[in-house]
């Protein structure tokens, strides 16, 4: 039985392939979801991508979690830097959480250089563009064993 893995995506990331393709590039969410699905398949997981650009509902997406998934990937965006509330979420999941940004954010504006997420993260992908999420998939097989 394959280990599920849920993909969890911020604001703004219903935009992607559209939104400043010069920073995040041509490739749509959906194109990062079909990308996982298969190699989550090579690896022996199942993959489920969600996205919201509502904090309280990425909050509920991880509470789901915690009863159906074996890890988390997630994608915070502007979240990242600001909810305390996400963080929090993540503390009360019990297996491993990875950290994706598309961009490197330590390349951008000084306040994208704190992320909340990363106290609770395993690891963090920064820079990949969305090669980053199948990175975070196979650390993720990793870490599962």
């Amino acid at each position: 039985m394959a280990r599920m893995i849920h993909i969890l995506n911020g604001p703004n990331l219903n935009l992607l392939g559209k939104r400043e393709p010069e920073i995040y590039g041509r490739d749509t969410l959906e194109d990062v979801a079909q990308s996982c699905a298969t190699l989550g398949d090579a690896l022996g997981l199942e993959t489920a991508l969600y996205q919201s650009n509502h904090e309280g509902e990425i909050v509920e997406m991880i509470h789901r979690a915690r009863e159906a998934a074996s890890g988390i990937i997630i994608n915070p965006a502007a979240y990242t830097h600001t909810s305390v509330a996400i963080l929090d979420a993540l503390n009360a999941f019990e297996g491993p959480v990875l950290e994706v940004h598309i961009s490197n954010v330590h390349k951008r504006e000084s306040f994208r250089h704190h992320s909340y997420v990363s106290l609770r993260a395993e690891g963090v992908i920064a820079g990949f563009g969305v090669q980053g999420y199948e990175l975070a998939l196979r650390r993720i097989a990793v870490l599962l064993g």
